[in-house]
């Protein structure tokens, strides 16, 4: 007998007061019959436990199969309390099918300082390994808002900083470490019409345009010349994106992907 996993957290459903979203997509591209499809459950609820707010979650595939052992994708946890007026928060995520580690994300934010910091680490048989480390400062400069960014990977060594600048209508972002620089420049045409060049100091370059068409609705187009022309329509719960590979003034096909959430 096959069982699917909208059966299963239908079941978590009526015993917890979450409620499961499905995602719809279209993989790879593809839209050869059902096989096509790649329907994703997701399910999350919340607790608390003193002064610790607990939440909990687990993402599994939604197509049929008599191996329920396959369906679940991944499980997480998070625990987030005060401490000495920092808000911590501790994350868990592991590999539903690889259960020997977990994914760790502990973030520490102080709102009256305007900073916050961030870990990431993996944690298995090997031990404890801490994969990247920042921090983010933050502060107004005549109406304006600045962050700071610096981040450091302990696997690469590489380290950046990211800085962040905006008035409302326009956001300029500077990411630069020893070798690579890179700056985007987004300006609020009007209300409907954003636009945002990035340029690098290796000479590439790329343009995004986001159209608002409605309330639930836009389109974003980005261009990478000689590279891609990426388009992303949103409408309401269905989201279609499409990738077209630029060589010159050539398009060399294109890959297209549709997905619709469901929340039931």
């Amino acid at each position: 007998m096959k069982i699917s996993a909208i059966a299963l957290l239908a079941v978590f459903g009526t015993a917890a007061a979450g409620s499961p979203e499905l995602s719809i997509s279209v993989r790879d591209g593809s839209f050869d019959g059902l096989d096509g499809l790649d329907p994703t459950v997701k399910w999350e609820n919340s607790a608390k436990s003193g002064d610790i707010d607990l939440s909990y979650g687990v993402e599994a595939a939604a197509r049929p199969t008599s191996d329920i052992a396959s369906l679940p994708r991944s499980v997480w946890g998070k625990a987030s309390t005060d401490v000495s007026g920092w808000g911590v928060s501790a994350r868990a995520e592991v590999d539903a099918q690889d259960m020997s580690s977990a994914d760790i994300e502990i973030d520490a934010d102080n709102a009256e300082a305007d900073l916050s910091v961030k870990m990431v680490a993996k944690a298995g048989g090997s031990g404890f390994d801490v994969k990247s480390v920042e921090a983010t400062k933050g502060f107004d400069a005549d109406g304006a808002r600045v962050t700071v960014n610096p981040r450091y990977n302990i696997e690469t060594e590489a380290t950046d900083v990211v800085v962040n600048y905006n008035n409302g209508d326009t956001d300029v972002k500077l990411t630069a470490s020893v070798d690579n620089q890179e700056v985007t420049i987004s300006h609020q045409i009007d209300g409907d019409n954003r636009i945002a060049p990035t340029l690098s100091n290796g000479g590439d370059v790329s343009v995004e345009w986001e159209r608002k068409l409605n309330d639930d609705s836009s389109l974003t187009a980005t261009l990478k010349p000689n590279e891609s022309l990426d388009v992303e329509w949103k409408d309401a719960d269905w989201t279609a994106n499409v990738n077209m590979p630029i060589d010159g003034t050539n398009i060399n096909g294109a890959n297209v992907s549709i997905k619709r959430d469901v929340n039931f």
